[in-house]
């Protein structure tokens, strides 16, 4: 079990979806910052030996292992875990990070299926990590949990009402993770960031950028090495009495 200090030196990381974006950045940071890392990815093998190949050159003391599994598949994350506890020897902090796809459309134009294959997969995928995870977080005392929600949960915008239902679902399992093992000695929390210059972030990124920058306070689109630092601040026990929250990084564009 890790001390009680904001580096992650003798902390193992399981960060899922960590091929690119936030996932990757956040990977890459705590790996930066001692922790050995699990680089979690379903299809981006290149890229996800990549971040493996950066935390391992890092000047940090953190080692890592790219591992495929596909979140929302129980029996891949079981897997996964086992592989991590072996070559690890446990999971001390979970990152659900993972991206779900959804359709760019109106809600009115939407069939049930489009609309509710967002929120069951974004639920599903935390639901397997966290039950997967959290046993043997319990089990040693000691447990982190970070929920990588969107600030569409809050403030939704057209054609986004798949993505805002799935992330207000996974804000609301955060707050009941928290609740039910903080006993157990694990802590659940949730960071939203707003818009993120990301590749999955592309498809719609050209229409808001500009609208973003100028409404925002500190004037600039967010980069994933933000989200990435709030991040590492839930993943440590400088937050070992905070849990069950949510934390906005959007650049003061909404003001708790």
């Amino acid at each position: 079990m890790p001390g009680f200090n904001s580096d992650f030196e003798d902390t193992v990381a399981l960060v899922t979806g960590s091929s690119r974006g936030i996932g990757a950045a956040t990977a890459r940071l705590l790996g930066e910052r001692g922790a050995d890392v699990v680089v979690n990815y379903n299809s981006s093998a290149d890229a996800a030996d990549t971040v493996v190949d950066y935390i391992r050159t890092a000047e940090g003391e953190g080692d890592a292992i790219a591992i495929q599994a596909d979140v929302r598949v129980r029996d891949d994350v079981d897997a996964m875990v086992a592989e991590a506890e072996s070559t690890f020897g446990t999971v001390d902090v979970l990152v659900n990070n993972a991206n779900m796809s959804f359709p760019f459309k109106p809600f009115l134009e939407q069939s049930w299926a489009e609309f509710s294959a967002k929120f069951q997969d974004e639920l599903r995928a935390a639901y397997n990590c966290t039950q997967a995870t959290a046993p043997a977080m319990a089990d040693q005392g000691y447990g982190r949990i970070v929920y990588v929600s969107s600030e569409a949960a809050r403030n939704p915008q057209p054609t986004f009402s798949a993505h805002t239902t799935a992330k207000a679902g996974l804000n609301g399992l955060a707050r009941a993770v928290a609740t039910e093992l903080g006993g157990e000695g694990i802590i659940a929390n949730v960071v939203s960031p707003g818009l993120v210059r990301t590749e999955a972030s592309e498809p719609y990124r050209a229409e808001f950028d500009d609208e973003v920058r100028a409404q925002t306070p500190l004037g600039r689109i967010a980069e994933p090495e933000d989200a990435a630092r709030a991040i590492a601040v839930f993943a440590s026990d400088d937050a070992q009495f905070v849990t069950g929250t949510y934390t906005p990084v959007n650049g003061g564009l909404t003001v708790e």
